[in-house]
């Protein structure tokens, strides 16, 4: 088979799966099998593909359809304009977490110090940790992570974007042993009912990265009550947040007494998507 009658076989397929995108997805999973670019596939499309990974591709479109991610299934995303492996063992970063990342930069930029010590909490995948490492080179990155996996995962990122952070193996600030100018962090934030609820595809995701306990706010009050024992003096904490979030979270941190600046932003969506702090 050449790759255009591939293509439409695995297009008819996804549409029949009632899958989004089905003509896309078809193209990046060929695309990805091929070690080609999208636009390869559009030049050749009379080029003929051996069997044997006509065959590989087709279990690609099956493993899509049962709602297994596509980006486990191609081991990428992309992110800040970085390329990141994903697997199974970590959260995809999503589009709205570079709102948080974006922030931290422009915070950074503003702390007049030869070094700035950055913290990750939860970090997953690395999008954030080597992402910040990537974009502000003065700065020097701790990311902290109760999964060993995940902070494999972590490792493999930060080499791959040639960015040097520290690995921790920590459950939230248990083994955090010095103090940061930032901490940030995406942790875990939807209720536990409602996990059960959503796309199957989420639901392929970790469920300790995704499970913020019984009011979504597990964490928050985790961090609300110990960050300021790890933030230098004028340091920032920096949350990424769920859609309904702000007020709760707002709440946890102005209960503290700790934090003189307390501002939040919306995503590309308008949604309250991060919280910023200054202690």
């Amino acid at each position: 088979m050449n790759i255009k009658d591939v293509l439409s076989k695995a297009s008819n397929m996804l549409i029949e799966n009632k899958i989004e995108n089905p003509i896309m997805h078809a193209r990046i999973l060929l695309a990805n099998k091929l070690k080609k670019t999208k636009e390869y596939l559009i030049i050749h499309e009379n080029e003929e593909i051996k069997e044997s990974i006509v065959k590989e591709y087709k279990e690609d479109i099956l493993q899509l359809i049962s709602g297994k991610p596509l980006q486990y299934i191609t081991n990428h995303q992309e992110f800040m304009k970085l390329d990141f492996y994903v697997d199974e063992n970590v959260l995809v970063p999503r589009p709205d977490t570079e709102i948080l990342v974006e922030e931290v930069i422009n915070i950074a930029k503003q702390i007049n110090k030869s070094k700035i010590n950055i913290l990750d909490l939860c970090t997953g995948s690395g999008a954030i940790a080597v992402s910040i490492g990537a974009y502000i080179k003065n700065a020097k990155i701790t990311a902290a992570d109760i999964s060993s996996k995940a902070l494999n995962v972590a490792k493999e990122n930060a080499k791959k974007n040639n960015v040097q952070i520290e690995l921790i193996k920590s459950d939230m600030f248990e083994n955090i042993k010095q103090k940061f100018d930032i901490i940030v962090s995406n942790p875990p934030y939807i209720q536990t009912k409602i996990i059960k609820t959503l796309s199957k595809n989420v639901q392929k995701e970790p469920e300790m990265a995704l499970d913020g306990g019984e009011d979504g706010l597990k964490f928050y009050k985790q961090i609300a009550k110990n960050a300021d024992k790890f933030l230098e003096h004028d340091g920032y904490l920096c949350l990424e947040i769920g859609y309904d979030q702000n007020l709760n979270v707002t709440k946890l941190l102005k209960e503290t007494n700790k934090y003189r600046k307390i501002y939040s932003k919306k995503d590309l969506s308008g949604n309250d998507r991060i919280i910023i702090a200054k202690r």
